[in-house]
Formats: C-alpha cells, sequence, structure tokens
C-alpha cells in the first residue's frame, strides 16, 4: 500500500455547510414553477450536479421543457444561491476544520478540494481558504458527477499524486462511492459515517490526525 501523501476534500458538508442555501434557492424556483419540493427531495440532490438535481426536482413537473428553459431554471436557482453566499464569513468555516487543516499542511500533506459545484472558487474566497488548497477539482472542469470519479481523479493529478496515495474526504454514499472507483482510500464523515464502503470513519473532523502519521517520510 502507497503511503499518503494528499487530502481531497469534499466542499459542501465537509469544510462548509451551505446544504440550507441550495435548499432555499431550489425551493423559491420550484414553488415559483409549481413545482413540489421538500426536504426529502432535496437530500437526493446531495453530491449530484446542478444539471441532474434539475431533472431530480422535474419529476413533479408534468410539463415538458426546452433544454433552453432548463438551462434558463438552472441558472435561476444558481443566481439565487450566490446572493445566499455572499452572507458568507470566514466564521463560517469552525476551528475544529481551520485547525485540521493547518496542521495537515504543517505535516507537510497536500490538500485539495473535489466538489460538483462550480461555485467551489466562490465559496472558498468568502470564507478566507482560497489559497488554502495546492489544487482545485469543482464543476467547471468535469463532465462526470459523482459517483463517476473524475472530480478526485482530476484533483489527484492537478496535485501531482497517484490515485494510492490520497484519501478523500465525504459526507455523502455517493462521494465515497466515487473516492472508491476513482482507487483512493475514502474517509467518511457525517451521513456516510454509517456506510460499509469507507475506509476511515471520522466523528469529527479533527479525527483526520489521527490517520496522517506526523513526522513520516513522504
Amino acid at each position: 500500500m502507497k503511503k499518503i501523501t494528499a487530502f481531497i476534500f469534499d466542499l459542501d458538508g465537509v469544510i462548509v455547510f451551505t446544504d440550507q442555501f441550495h435548499y432555499q434557492a431550489w425551493k423559491k424556483m420550484a414553488d415559483r414553477m409549481g413545482i413540489h419540493f421538500d426536504e426529502a427531495i432535496n437530500n437526493r440532490l446531495r453530491g449530484v450536479s446542478r444539471m441532474e438535481s434539475l431533472e431530480i426536482i422535474l419529476e413533479n413537473y408534468n410539463g415538458v421543457l426546452s433544454l433552453e428553459e432548463k438551462n434558463a431554471l438552472a441558472e435561476e436557482k444558481n443566481t439565487s444561491y450566490r446572493e445566499l453566499l455572499h452572507t458568507m464569513t470566514p466564521g463560517d468555516v469552525s476551528q475544529d476544520v481551520r485547525r485540521t487543516l493547518e496542521e495537515l499542511r504543517g505535516r507537510g500533506y497536500k490538500l485539495a478540494i473535489g466538489s460538483s459545484s462550480k461555485n467551489a472558487r466562490f465559496i472558498l474566497e468568502k470564507v478566507g481558504l482560497l489559497d488554502f488548497f495546492d489544487a482545485i477539482s469543482d464543476g467547471t472542469n468535469i463532465t462526470n458527477s459523482k459517483p463517476d470519479p473524475e472530480v478526485f481523479v482530476k484533483a489527484a493529478e492537478y496535485l501531482g499524486e497517484s490515485p494510492q496515495s490520497c484519501i478523500v474526504v465525504e459526507d455523502a454514499y455517493a462521494g465515497v462511492d466515487a473516492a472508491k472507483a476513482g482507487g483512493m482510500a475514502a474517509a467518511a464523515m457525517g451521513d456516510a459515517a454509517s456506510y460499509e464502503k469507507a475506509d476511515y470513519v471520522l466523528q469529527s473532523f479533527s479525527d483526520l490526525l489521527k490517520i496522517a502519521p506526523e513526522n513520516e517520510e513522504r
């Protein structure tokens, strides 16, 4: 087994928590369209791309929409979402997360973001973490959403590391599946902590330090 040299983090639900912003933005769009949308449906959207999320929501829509109309709805949602993101500050990153990231960097590990969000860089800028990561792979450079491993494979490539040298940190089943499909170990937290495919279970973000050896030659 190769030594671990890098950590790749999902963004939402791991580094920051914007689930409620997504819900509010999709809810606003759905209500305007007269489409039933609730928290249960919203949970199906976690880790899924914007257009795939829209298709899930449109399962409850009786009409037929053109691709142009769908793109307009997706952009409407994103505009609402970005308006909510403008309220984010560095205070939206917990001290546990910030201290752990700093310690991992201090131990010599490379850090990357692997997120399907096209707003990843904007969010990281708002919370003061944009320059904290060595690489960012997000919705702007992928064509396939999780559980496809593309976002994590590209993150490893950007880091210059092999997949076998990376641990992915995820909170969603689809993210764990993507990590495993990409040949990477998966550390699961939140909803994914009970997933049997996870290699590590995190009760807190700082538990990462238990699986990141200090002073080990890498």
